[in-house]
């Protein structure tokens, strides 16, 4: 064995070392961690809402809102900024992005283009940078034309991005109007929010208080013209007809200016009305508001007003009844709740422009800690079952994997530790699923340490140098493929797929580290100590050692049944389709628990009938006490899911308890599938052209068949399985490809290896040497993978994870017969007839293949 540098020694145990320290906190519970040490690492994994229940609620502002938001106040500043010039003008209104008004005297044109300059003029960002772009720009017209401007595109835009910025403390004292936990603001985009709440069950109450911008004004009453009679006629100017919040509306005639509004309110607190009784709220004025009301109290004291919400009227009030020194009083016909939350949102303040919830995730504290607990379950049995299994081939060896894989999860604890990335039911799966695959890479090892034992007339000293060698390659070609495809995943996918791509990312970088170097520097450990001629005893994949199976010889055959069979799965699909899920159809997905007794899913479909919420599905899920409804998509845009799911929360909370509720709007379902389908094919090109770049087009065009193939029959999996396809779906497609180029860049290794080897042997034969060489490797990693998948399917409990584990299940399978039966054949396709086959296939010289003369 080598002597290896002090330096690289100290490096690599100190990796060791610091994943061990980084990786601690998680197993201690959160409250213990105020007493550690400062020094000491105190970061601990954060978990994702499937895992620790709560809400994430999508927010979305329209930009047709802050058109029309933004039309309305330029109107009134252009209104003001006329006056101010003692400028005559008629006719200003707007329609979409375009103002126009005439002015009284056309000689006064350059003085109203004058006045209206700061307005047109680039604008300054917050920073103090220049924006060459304004807000508003004005357009040609003849003379004695309207004067015409139009706010631009970019003012638009920029407005969307400051509302969302100017939003996010608003929705932050929202929050905490509701629940006691510190919320997760992120801003999506140019024009979203995302909005993470742990602990949150119900988010009825907070969604409510988000959908609503919140602007309280007070308005005199217009008793000029009676308001029923106004409604449908020309309404006096400076009023406007505005109606109540009653089940039928009742119009108020109001001035349109309003003598208070949100800025001249303090602070709010709902209140038992001392007469009557009912709920109220208590408005507490600023000093300055409350002595200009003060003074209009003694002429105005019997004069009706409205106070106005969004636009609609809450109550009226006379002045006097509602004005008390410092405090206004808002009344009339608002329930406990309605007081509790319009007191709310005068604390919070108003929001700049109005939000719309598109997108809505909660999970049920119960869940979360369900998921947490089988998670767990099926990580301990999985690596159980994988060591026991390596255990029994290896022997002594085996423990080593063990060893390298245990500290390949610490480090992929730590590095998410160190991070911050949030940890998700999908990552959870994907770690399993490491377990499984990263002892892909001792196998390997193992079977080249017993293959350079057996073959080699040298000391094994110098077997074992050979090997770890001459294995490296293949490691790294195997797990880059699969950090490419993880890393592009992580970056353009969203949701589940992001914490998948997480750990599929870190595992596939800490598994080279951990598979070769640690596992060498063990190996060299036990050979410096004993000092053996021969490999452990406890070795027993050697029944390989002397296979001679000849897959290439029926190669045709197989090769026809797979093609037919991805024939058929492209029939199939077109014919029935994939069960999509609501992250792809939009809908919602309500998930349910009988608080007594079992569900009766007669009844619950009875009732969603009655609600006229379209072809609801209801079925059982798992156990009797739990029922999964799924609510079509409504008409009417993201507001109408949240109507949904308010009207089914409303009728069936009595009896059931939420513990899941997923409601996914028309326009994140389209994003969903626009980035999802973006991301995939992303990474599977930059996995193509890995394996291009490291073996040739040959080689790189196999690969693709092969992986076309098994993707191909993983979708017939789930059509024929009614299995519903989500985004965990397409996370669980990556990793058999990942799973599927793994396998076959081993055997394109070896096959490239043998080329330079074997110069004279027919290209059938040498593949089929290469296969037998790895088939020990090839079926104890397919196994390994399996027992992995096997406990998540049996013990991870939750619906999501059993279809994901299944899906992966079945792509391993087919994944390792394509890796021999369409990755080998394709080479000899593109081979024959050539003097050499292609003449140098994959940079290594190679002969023509001579399968017709008995090597096939």
């Amino acid at each position: 064995m080598p002597i290896f540098s002090p330096l690289k020694n100290a490096l690599i145990w100190l990796v060791v070392l610091a994943g061990l320290i980084f990786a601690l906190p998680n197993l201690v519970p959160k409250e213990h961690l105020a007493g550690w040490p400062s020094w000491l690492p105190l970061r601990q994994i954060p978990l994702g809402l499937d895992l620790s229940g709560g809400t994430n609620i999508m927010l979305r502002v329209s930009r047709e809102d802050v058109v029309a938001d933004q039309l309305e106040a330029t109107i009134e500043a252009i209104g003001q900024a006329l006056r101010n010039a003692r400028i005559g003008y008629v006719g200003l209104s707007g329609s979409g992005q375009a103002i126009q008004f005439r002015l009284s005297d056309d000689s006064r044109t350059e003085d109203a283009l004058q006045a209206l300059l700061p307005m047109t003029a680039p604008t300054r960002s917050p920073d103090g940078a220049k924006d060459d772009t304004p807000t508003l720009t004005a357009e040609p017209s003849a003379a004695g034309q309207p004067l015409r401007f139009r706010l631009t595109d970019e003012g638009i835009d920029r407005r969307s991005a400051e509302a969302i910025s100017q939003a996010i403390p608003v929705v932050r004292r929202r929050v905490a109007e509701v629940i006691a936990a510190e919320p997760v603001i992120e801003r999506r985009g140019e024009d979203r929010l995302s909005v993470q709440v742990p602990g949150l069950e119900d988010p009825q109450r907070l969604k409510d208080l988000l959908n609503q911008r919140g602007i309280l004004t007070f308005h005199w009453l217009d008793l000029s013209v009676p308001a029923g009679q106004a409604v449908g006629t020309r309404v006096p100017g400076g009023s406007e007809l505005l109606y109540s919040l009653d089940d039928p509306p009742i119009p108020f005639l109001v001035e349109r200016r309003a003598f208070a509004a949100a800025e001249d309110f303090d602070s709010a607190q709902s209140a038992v009305h001392p007469s009557t009784g009912e709920p109220v709220v208590d408005v507490t004025l600023k000093p300055e508001t409350a002595q200009r009301l003060a003074s209009l109290l003694q002429s105005e004291a019997k004069r009706q007003f409205a106070i106005v919400l969004d636009g609609q009227v809450v109550s009226t009030s006379t002045f006097a009844d509602a004005i008390n020194g410092n405090m206004a009083r808002i009344s009339g016909n608002l329930s406990e709740d309605g007081a509790s939350d319009l007191a709310a949102l005068l604390r919070a303040g108003s929001l700049p422009i109005s939000l719309t919830v598109i997108e809505e995730r909660t999970v049920g504290p119960e869940v979360g800690s369900d998921a947490i607990a089988n998670g767990l379950r099926a990580g301990v049995i999985a690596a159980l079952a994988v060591a026991a299994c390596m255990i029994t081939f290896y022997g002594f060896f085996g423990a080593v994997a063990v060893v390298a894989v245990v500290v390949n999860l610490v480090l992929i604890v730590a590095v998410l530790s160190l991070l911050g990335t949030t940890l998700t039911l999908p990552g959870i799966a994907g770690i399993i699923l490491t377990i499984g695959m990263a002892v892909d890479s001792n196998v390997l090892i193992y079977e080249r340490l017993r293959e350079e034992a057996r073959n080699s007339s040298a000391p094994l000293r110098k077997a074992l140098d050979n090997g770890f060698s001459r294995v490296l390659r293949s490691i790294i070609d195997a797990n880059l493929t699969v950090f490419a495809a993880g890393a592009i995943l992580f970056f353009l996918g969203t949701g589940a797929i992001r914490g998948f791509a997480a750990t599929l990312a870190i595992g596939s970088i800490t598994t080279i580290l951990t598979a070769h170097s640690l596992t060498r520097r063990l190996i060299r450990g036990w050979y410096r100590r004993r000092r053996p001629r021969h490999l452990p005893r406890g070795i027993r994949t050697g029944f390989f050692s002397a296979a001679d199976i000849r897959f290439m010889a029926i190669r045709n055959p197989v090769f026809i049944l797979m093609a037919a069979l991805s024939l058929a799965t492209l029939v199939v699909m077109v014919g029935a389709g994939l069960n999509m899920g609501a992250d792809f159809r939009a809908g919602s997905l309500i998930e349910l628990r009988a608080r007594a007794g079992d569900g009766d899913v007669a009844d619950i479909r009875a009732r969603l009938d009655a609600l006229n919420l379209g072809e609801a599905r209801v079925q059982e899920l798992g156990s009797a006490r739990d029922v999964l409804i799924r609510i079509p998509s409504q008409e009417g845009g993201d507001n109408a899911e949240q109507t949904a799911v308010g009207l089914v929360r409303a009728e069936l909370e009595e009896d059931y308890v939420f513990r899941r509720v997923e409601v996914v709007g028309p326009a994140v379902s389209a994003e969903l599938t626009r980035s999802g389908t973006l991301a995939v094919g992303a990474a599977l090109l930059a996995v193509i052209l890995y394996v291009w770049i490291r073996f040739g087009w040959r080689f790189a065009a196999g690969a693709i068949i092969a992986m076309l193939h098994d993707v191909l029959l993983t979708i017939g999996f789930l059509v024929i399985t009614g299995l519903e396809f989500n985004l965990a779906s397409i996370a669980a497609l990556l990793t058999i490809v990942c799973y599927s180029l793994n396998d076959t860049v081993v055997i394109y290794d070896r096959i490239r290896e043998n080329l330079a080897r074997y110069r004279r042997m027919p290209l059938s034969v040498l593949i089929d040497t290469s296969i037998n060489q790895t088939l020990s490797r090839t079926l104890l990693t397919a196994a390994t993978t399996a027992l992995a998948l096997v406990a998540l399917y049996f013990f991870g409990g939750s619906r999501l994870v059993q279809s994901f584990s299944a899906t992966l299940l079945f792509g391993v399978l087919v994944g390792t017969v394509s890796s021999i039966y369409i990755a080998g054949p394709v080479l000899i396709l593109f081979n024959r007839g050539n003097n050499r086959p292609g003449g140098e296939l994959g940079g290594v010289a190679a002969i023509p293949d001579e399968s017709t003369k008995g090597a096939s």
